[in-house]
């Protein structure tokens, strides 16, 4: 089982530890729901060791990647990120990913944990013909995230050159962290929240982990573990690959065609002329729905219209902030409006729900 620079720091936390996806991680270390308060409210400091992180250098980065990935990577401004997926010629996803634009010959990635090896897998199978060269950095590249309101009040003190506020959304720059030059600084976030993310040396992570916990204590930063992760993502309308997408649900009907370019000046790339298709032709669509009953919907339930099966459960958890039973479905089209009543098949019991609009939780960044 894989472990993370800061395995050893999170159990003497007290930290609940689970295998997720080969890596030994912290599900939680109080209350899940009082986590995701946490961050709603304040700001929590997650450890995404277990997440990929690949370099992709050489003359033909950008159209070795504009060949793999289904977003325009040529028209990516460097020092900005964006989502993209790997699919296969069929259209459906092997994941998905961020790119991190940093010249015209380095691009560098992150992706799903789960997915890593299969990622590079598939990386190498296509880089013939093209002059890269394919690094896997995980081992060695610590990934920290704070995520919430106060976020930047947490981080700043611990950064000395670089001013977060002027760093904008989806953008990243290289800073001095805790004394370490040159780090990696990036706006994403998996939660709906403002957030940062700090890439830097594995030997490095336990000591600026302890430095950010005292220098965010004002702030109300807490440690945050993957089942919070998992209930903000969810609130934000973020995909979960296994969950949203798959080998099964396109990136169409997903509801992220902002990250699929059809551009004619990307040319051709895996699965275009698939997903072509399914964007003139979709026949479900990936919706949210609410339930005031006492069930928490699970993957793999069925949604129904009286006696007849009309969509499937993707995700679903207690949200804390909606104060609800919320989750993520696929439903035929024709009966995803927002307001159309279902219900929900819990192994013979039926639980009314309403659809909605995604996300559930939206905060401006």
């Amino acid at each position: 089982m894989k472990q993370t620079s800061l395995h050893d720091l999170h159990a003497a936390s007290g930290a609940k530890m689970v295998d997720f996806a080969g890596w030994r991680m912290p599900v939680q270390y109080g209350p899940i729901l009082d986590e995701v308060r946490c961050v709603r409210e304040a700001v929590g400091l997650f450890d995404l060791g277990h997440m990929g992180r690949l370099s992709v250098r050489g003359p033909d980065a950008v159209p070795y990647l504009d060949r793999l990935a289904t977003n325009h990577c040529a028209r990516i401004p460097q020092a900005s990120i964006r989502y993209s997926l790997f699919c296969r010629e069929d259209g459906n996803p092997i994941d998905d990913l961020l790119i991190y634009r940093d010249g015209e010959e380095s691009i560098f990635l992150v992706v799903n944990a789960s997915n890593t090896e299969v990622d590079l897998a598939w990386m190498r199978e296509h880089a013939g013909g093209f002059d890269v060269e394919l690094e896997d950095q995980t081992g060695e590249l610590a990934m920290l995230a704070l995520q919430g309101p106060r976020s930047a009040e947490a981080l700043q003190p611990l950064v000395s050159d670089l001013d977060l506020s002027e760093l904008g959304y989806y953008k990243f720059d290289r800073g001095t962290v805790s004394g370490l030059e040159r780090t990696r600084i990036s706006r994403t976030g998996y939660t709906g929240e403002n957030g940062f993310e700090v890439y830097l040396p594995a030997a490095e992570a336990p000591r600026v982990w302890g430095e950010l916990v005292a220098a965010g204590a004002a702030a109300g930063l807490r440690p945050i573990g993957l089942g919070a992760r998992d209930i903000l993502r969810l609130e934000a309308g973020m995909p979960l690959y296994g969950h949203e997408i798959s080998s099964e649900y396109n990136p169409i009907e997903a509801g992220l065609a902002f990250g699929v370019s059809f551009r004619k000046s990307k040319g051709d790339w895996i699965g275009r002329e698939a997903l072509l298709r399914i964007k003139k032709n979709p026949t479900r669509r990936l919706v949210g729905l609410t339930t005031p009953g006492p069930r928490i919907p699970r993957q793999g339930a069925s949604l129904l219209e009286g006696e007849r099966t009309v969509g499937v459960v993707c995700s679903g958890a207690k949200s804390p902030t909606l104060d609800s039973n919320i989750a993520t479905a696929y439903v035929r089209l024709g009966l995803d409006e927002p307001g159309t009543a279902l219900e929900i098949d819990f192994r013979g019991k039926r639980q009314a729900c309403v659809l909605v609009e995604l996300p559930f939780f939206s905060r401006t960044r």
